[in-house]
This record gives C-alpha cells, structure tokens and sequence, in this order.
C-alpha cells in the first residue's frame, strides 16, 4: 500500500507532468515520488530533462495543493489510485516508463477486479446508425456476460458501448482525457454522470484537469493497457481508434474489428485492420471466445438445415441423379450413381417414402412442390 507522503507527492506529480511523461516515471523509480517533488523546487534538473523543460515543470508547481485535490475527490466517492495499491490493475504497468503517475477514480467498483475480464470498445464519434448499433449491441452482450465494457466516453461509439453496458446494468469504465470531475463532451454529461454512479471514471488528470488533443491521443494507450483486447467499430483511415488498436498490439493484447460496407469510409480504417494483425468479430461471443479463458467458445455458426441434409450420402447420391426434369428407370438411376441395381431400388424406395420422389411405372422422377400444377 503506497504511504500518505508518497500519494500526495504522487498527485501533485499528476499536475506537473503530461500523461505518460517517461522521463517522470524514470524519475520515480530512481528517486520515490516525495523527492521527485522536491528536486522540482530546485534549478537543478534531473537527468534527462533539459533546462527549458525543467522550467516549465516548475512553472507548474506554483500554487499545488495535493491535499486538496484528494479532498475533493473523496467528496466525489472516489479515491487516487497508485501503483502498489491493492487496487492498482497491474497491466498498466506493462507501459513501462510510460505507465500513469496514478489514476483518479471516481465510482465505488474495484478498477482492478473489474479490468480483470475487461474489453474496450472503441469507435468512430461521427458514426452512423450501424455503427451504433453495433456498439450497444457489443456492450450491452459483453456486459449481460459478465464483462467489463471500457470506452472513452465521447460521442458516436464510445457512449453508445457505455450505453449499452448500462442498459443491462452491466459493468463500464470511462477512461477520460479530463479530470473525472469534469463532463467532456459537454454533450454526454449525462452518460458522464451515469457512469460515475453505475460503473467507474478514470483519469490521469487531477480535478479540474482539462482535455487536449494530445490528452486525447494519450488517454487511448491506457484503454489499450487495461483491457485484454480492443475492438474497433467503425473508423475511418485516420482515427483515433485506429491508435488505441495498434498500442493494443504493440502490448501484446487481442485486437478485433467489426466489418463494416465496402462503400464506406468510416469503416475503411476497421477494414484496414483486420488486412493485418486485426481479427473480425461480429458479436460479443466471438470476442469471449478469442479473449475469454478455454472453452469460452462461441456457437459453431451453421445455416438453416432442410430435409435432404439428413440423409445418408448413398441416398442423396441417387437423389442426385434424377434429372430436374423428366424421369429415369432404376437401371438408369443406378448407372448415374454407380450403385448396384438392387441398392439404387432400395434407395429410391427410401427416397419416395420420405416424399422426395414420385414413381410412375417403371419411372421415377422428383416430386413436384405440393402446389405446383401438373400441366406447368
């Protein structure tokens, strides 16, 4: 469990650097996070932060008061995660230098319980109707599943998957690019809210702490870490899914891709995934089967059966040897089939009883559909 002194250092470091800062994550595993903090009060830097940098670090300390923030996320029903806490899911660890400082976690779930059978979903904000669908028919299955549905909380898939997950009271983690105190896009506040009360926020970023565009790119490499595999739903060439799936894959995880049509360009990047590393899914089962343990399979996927499937081979062989038209003598059916005379009779016996042919004389023909005229 990580000491008072060192939490407080800890948050205040998550004022100080961006997210992923690997020269700070080099500094805490040399120095501890209490004399990280006090080397910042210092014109000396650090090694591996130049001069220029290091200023701008210090720019940053004016005004800290850690002990505040992890007030007010306490009134929030959360808590400041660290590495080392029980709570601490250990995957993100394998981001090496670039691993968070610490998360902000608001909700009163175990993020680490609940990243243990974990998928993100991920997708386009502009999406179209499909690709809404699709996503809150993912999250939605997944969660019904037992299994922990983890997007970014934006428009288009993200809140979609969320949705879906909440709507069958079902497990979600919002990974935000702001601090969890904060509703952005302003146009989910509502959702936002939903998944604090139902399910858990995560940030990096403190309190107050407000989204950029890098934050945004940055925010996608925890996704990828938390969770065992991502699947992207819809994305065109140029996305930000894109890079969440292939951080998926430089850290080892499953990464998956619902396909979409050909003709569109929100579905062009998922199409371009799964021409490499990506694998196609096209429901929840599919994705337990690949990231679930052994024998979490998914339905073998059959088409409708009809009633020639059930016979034998030696009887659908004779079957097929009656023409579509006209009718052929025994003699003639068994040469077709290659059977003995007396064995093609037995079976076109087999084959009338069963109502697939009708005999006339010493002729057998198909039988015609039940509502079908002689004469035409």
């Amino acid at each position: 469990m990580t000491g008072h002194d060192e939490r407080v250092a800890r948050a205040a470091l998550t004022r100080i650097g961006e997210p992923g800062d690997e020269a700070m994550n080099r500094w805490l595993d040399r120095y501890g996070a209490v004399d990280t903090l006090k080397a910042l009060g210092s014109d000396a830097p650090l090694p591996g932060a130049s001069r220029t940098r290091w200023a701008g670090l210090r720019q940053r300390t004016h005004g800290l008061d850690p002990e505040a923030d992890l007030t007010a996320i306490g009134e929030l029903g959360g808590r400041f995660v660290c590495p080392g806490d029980a709570e601490w899911p250990s995957q993100l660890d394998d981001l090496g230098d670039g691993r968070p400082v610490g998360l902000w976690v608001r909700g009163t779930a175990s993020l680490r319980l609940w990243a243990v059978r974990s998928v993100a979903v991920v997708g386009a904000r502009a999406c179209t109707d499909y690709g809404a669908h699709m996503a809150a028919t993912l999250g939605s299955s997944l969660a019904a599943r037992g299994w922990t549905v983890v997007s970014g909380a934006a428009y288009g898939v993200d809140g979609a998957a969320h949705n879906g997950a909440l709507a069958v009271e079902g497990a979600t983690v919002g990974v935000l690019a702001c601090g969890v105190d904060m509703a952005y896009p302003p146009g989910n506040s509502a959702l936002i809210r939903r998944i604090g009360e139902q399910g858990l926020l995560v940030a990096e970023l403190p309190p107050g702490g407000h989204p950029t565009r890098s934050r945004f790119v940055l925010r996608n490499r925890v996704i990828a870490a938390l969770t065992r595999g991502t699947v992207v739903v819809e994305a065109e060439l140029r996305s930000g899914s894109l890079v969440t799936a292939r951080r998926a894959l430089a850290l080892g995880r499953l990464t998956m891709g619902a396909p979409g049509p050909v003709t569109s360009g929100l579905s062009a990047g998922v199409h371009q995934l799964l021409r490499g590393e990506g694998i196609v899914v096209t429901d929840a089962a599919e994705i337990i089967e690949l990231v679930g343990a052994i024998g979490e399979l998914a339905p073998e996927r059959r088409g409708p059966m009809v009633p020639r499937d059930l016979l034998t081979p030696e009887a659908a062989r004779v079957l097929e040897a009656l023409p579509a038209r006209g009718a052929l003598t025994a003699g003639a059916v068994a040469r077709a089939a290659a059977l003995a005379e007396d064995r093609a009779l037995v079976r076109l016996q087999e084959l009338r009883s069963l109502g697939f042919l009708e005999r006339h004389g010493d002729h057998w023909q198909l039988a015609r559909p039940v509502n079908q005229h002689p004469n035409r």
